[in-house]
């Protein structure tokens, strides 16, 4: 990829503060419709409209052309090829920011990076302490380490303008770094039987696109129609569509050359307000049930539910808190103007609520074809529910004390 001062130039106007603020206010706004449609779900799935939930949830939808066909539920088509989009639109923020953004250089990328491995290892390890005596409870290792990006800018806008935007960035940065590795931990360990064949078909769909990218091609039809080949592709390769995505943003130019189109820019922009507000809303639709009657304090003393709320409760701000307060003593890293430790407490509780990233882990960890009644997505999802809301609560609180004190100052 050729990146030419007129490129750098064009840039420097695209992605300003303003595309950063409206890109906030996108995530935000549909942290609030992933509420409603949570909230939906659950009494749904708990009411005499039980069975009309769960009879479209499970209701087979096929493409047939020719020989070729797909067959899948609502559910798996939501998971396996919305998401699929959803981390496409990740990978595309991912490429901008490393290319021109937050992430643009190494001491830009060092402080959120540290932070992220922090809030991924100290859950992981937390989960797998309590769940040491647990063989199959060990697959939901990785349930903890997620963050919900819409959720927690979602409770950091209830805040009001006086949050610095340096802060809001942080968290961006940081949960943008935490999905790519999401998305590299499902890649490595939530992967059923490889075949082989169908994942060489990938690759060299994958160096197709490479190619074409190379030879400056950007007519994104073409990238799109060899997106869809790499994502059958990989979906009977047995890794996880969700790579497909992320793969495909890879290939998309980014560069502007003689116009002033940015592929990479135009399909961020379309499809942004589309990941937010319809892949996100709709997977929380159909995921976020859960029968009422298994939710309760007293659930969490199973080992599972347990260690998903302590993990994210306790191991998103204690990894991210101390490793960023270690990177600051040891001089690695500065912290942003305007932030203070106490601000990076606040967001790593709010790092805290892993809600729609960890219900996707958790369908992966726990399928409910699984025999893992006495630990499974019923009871899981209990530990994600309540860790998550805590830490909202919790990371709230601080950030509002935080920031009367400011206020009182002036």
């Amino acid at each position: 990829m050729i990146i030419n001062k007129e490129t750098l130039k064009f840039n420097s106007k695209i992605f300003s503060s303003n595309f950063i603020r409206k890109f906030l206010k996108t995530e935000s706004s549909s942290g609030v419709l992933l509420i409603i449609f949570s909230l939906l779900a659950i009494i749904l799935s708990n009411s005499d409209f039980s069975n009309l939930y769960y009879s479209v949830k499970n209701t087979y939808l096929s493409i047939k052309i020719d020989e070729f066909i797909i067959k899948e539920t609502v559910h798996h088509w939501v998971n396996d090829g919305l998401m699929a989009i959803f981390f496409f639109v990740i990978g595309l923020e991912l490429k901008r920011e490393m290319i021109n953004g937050q992430l643009s250089t190494f001491s830009k990328v060092l402080l959120p990076g540290i932070a992220a491995v922090g809030g991924m290892a100290v859950p992981a390890i937390i989960y797998i302490f309590i769940n040491k005596d647990q063989p199959l409870a060990m697959a939901g290792w990785a349930i903890p380490t997620a963050t919900d990006i819409a959720f927690s800018l979602a409770v950091l806008s209830v805040l009001g303008n006086r949050v610095p935007v340096s802060l809001k960035i942080f968290l961006l940065s940081l949960a943008i770094i935490d999905d790519l590795g999401a998305v590299m931990v499902i890649a490595l360990y939530y992967t059923a039987e490889i075949s082989y064949i169908y994942l060489l078909y990938a690759l060299a769909t994958f160096l197709i696109l490479m190619v074409i990218n190379l030879f400056n091609v950007r007519i994104i039809s073409i990238y799109i129609l060899l997106g869809l080949f790499l994502w059958y592709f990989i979906l009977h390769s047995g890794v996880h569509t969700t790579i497909a995505g992320v793969i495909l943003a890879a290939t998309i130019p980014f560069s502007v050359k003689k116009t002033n189109h940015s592929p990479l820019r135009y399909l961020e922009e379309k499809l942004h307000t589309f990941s937010g507000f319809i892949i996100l809303p709709l997977f929380a639709f159909f995921n976020a049930d859960i029968n009422l009657n298994s939710i309760s304090f007293a659930s969490l003393s199973n080992t599972v539910p347990m260690g998903i709320m302590l993990g994210l409760l306790l191991g998103k701000p204690i990894g991210i808190t101390l490793l960023t307060y270690i990177s600051i003593k040891f001089k690695l890293c500065n912290l942003p103007s305007n932030m203070t430790i106490y601000d990076i407490l606040g967001v790593s509780f709010l790092c805290g609520i892993g809600f729609t990233m960890s219900l996707f882990i958790n369908a992966l960890a726990f399928p409910e074809s699984a025999a893992v009644a006495s630990f499974g997505q019923e009871y899981s999802k209990s530990g994600i529910f309540f860790g998550s809301i805590l830490s909202g609560i919790i990371g709230y609180i601080i950030l509002k004390i935080r920031l009367k004190k400011d206020a009182e100052q002036e």
